[in-house]
């Protein structure tokens, strides 16, 4: 997801040398490079005069506790962006620092094509410029939507986070059915991808309430309703 950002800002015209990525990773740090982010592999590497603006977490939750305190030197003036899945701002403000401001974002798998979305949170510390520059910075890979209580977050994480597996299994399911009425696997698959596609697409550019786009193209008796009967069901989706 890092990475993704980084191909975002330099997609919009972000300098190359005001960005450095942190890779301990081989093949990570490979792909870093080829997309054109200048990447080291350790903290230790980046020259101890630099001050960024911005500072992006993006490691694994079970290494944050043992990674994030040497990161604290960054703090003021440095806002930190931590897209660490399940970590609160209270838990980052221990590891780098009282007074670092953080702010928590959540995006989802679409930001590698620069379609996500991102819920973001401004801890203590976090100034009204910051937050507009981090809405800036987040949209390189989508829509982004603060909330004002961290809470959320787990909100967040079932409807937006988890939502893109959510339409990978209905893109299963409707071309599996499709093979099964004896549609071509390929063909099949086709048709449920950019059926999704198309779908979303109409109701990200319709001013009108997803409700108003289904019952649109739901005939009275037709087949469409018939379906959707079955999984509008108790016992269906």
């Amino acid at each position: 997801m890092g990475q993704a950002l980084g191909r975002g800002w330099l997609a919009r015209g972000q300098n190359p040398a005001g960005l450095v990525a942190i890779e301990p990773n081989d093949v990570m740090a490979r792909a870093a490079r080829d997309a054109g982010i200048p990447t080291v592999r350790l903290l230790s590497q980046v020259d101890a005069a630099f001050q960024p603006d911005w500072v992006v977490l993006a490691v694994k939750p079970q290494v944050a506790a043992s990674v994030l305190t040497d990161y604290a030197r960054f703090a003021q003036p440095a806002t930190f962006v931590s897209i660490i899945a399940g970590t609160r701002v209270s838990t980052l403000r221990t590891l780098l620092g009282p007074k670092a401001a953080v702010v928590r974002a959540m995006p989802n798998t679409a930001a590698a094509v620069e379609r996500g979305m991102t819920a973001a949170f401004a801890g203590p510390g976090v100034s009204t410029g910051a937050r507009s520059e981090c809405t800036a910075l987040l949209d390189a890979v989508g829509d982004v939507a603060w909330i004002e209580d961290e809470a959320l977050m787990d909100a967040v994480t079932a409807v937006s986070g988890s939502g893109p597996a959510y339409v990978f299994l209905l893109i299963e399911c409707l071309a599996e059915a499709g093979v099964k009425a004896g549609l071509a696997p390929q063909l099949a698959q086709r048709l449920a991808r950019q059926t999704i596609v198309g779908a979303g697409e109409l109701a990200r550019v319709s001013p009108e309430a997803a409700q108003v786009l289904r019952q649109n193209v739901t005939s009275p008796g037709g087949t469409t309703e018939a379906a959707l009967k079955v999984l509008m069901a108790s016992d269906g989706l």
